[in-house]
């Protein structure tokens, strides 16, 4: 599976926000339209409007959901699959970069920028690449 780094990159020069960059670009891997993507993360981005949950990190937590889901309304079972795959993800954007937050991530309070918004979407991208479509490589390659 070629990497989409530089779709993440591409969209956000197109003025896409943090977390429409991040979900817009792989969402076709999970049956989404880029449109429906676009609106359906919107607000995640400046860390939900509020520089709190990076966006590029909500965006990670929409994939998996696309993923992991089970969609099933009458009786829905998946909610601790989806939960179990974000944990690593999100641990591992922390390892990198020391936080979730966005505020603290861009240094507002401290004046210590931790990462860029161009870091934490690269960081996103590649933790969904590894975590998220490793699995889809693997069955391609078969």
């Amino acid at each position: 599976m070629e990497s989409r780094i530089e779709k993440v990159m591409e969209n956000h020069h197109k003025g896409y926000n943090c977390s429409q960059a991040v979900a817009c670009a792989y969402c076709d891997l999970f049956g989404v339209d880029e449109k429906e993507a676009f609106r359906a993360v919107e607000c995640f981005g400046r860390g939900m409007g509020i520089m709190g949950p990076c966006g590029a990190v909500s965006a990670m937590a929409y994939l998996v959901g696309l993923k992991e889901s089970d969609v099933n309304l009458d009786n829905p079972r998946s909610k601790v699959t989806c939960y179990n795959t974000l944990k690593p993800m999100t641990q591992a954007f922390v390892n990198k970069n020391q936080s979730l937050d966005c505020r603290v991530l861009k240094g507002v309070d401290t004046g210590v920028v931790l990462r860029s918004c161009t870091g934490c979407m690269q960081d996103a991208a590649e933790i969904v690449e590894s975590y998220l479509l490793e699995e889809k490589a693997k069955v391609n390659q078969k």
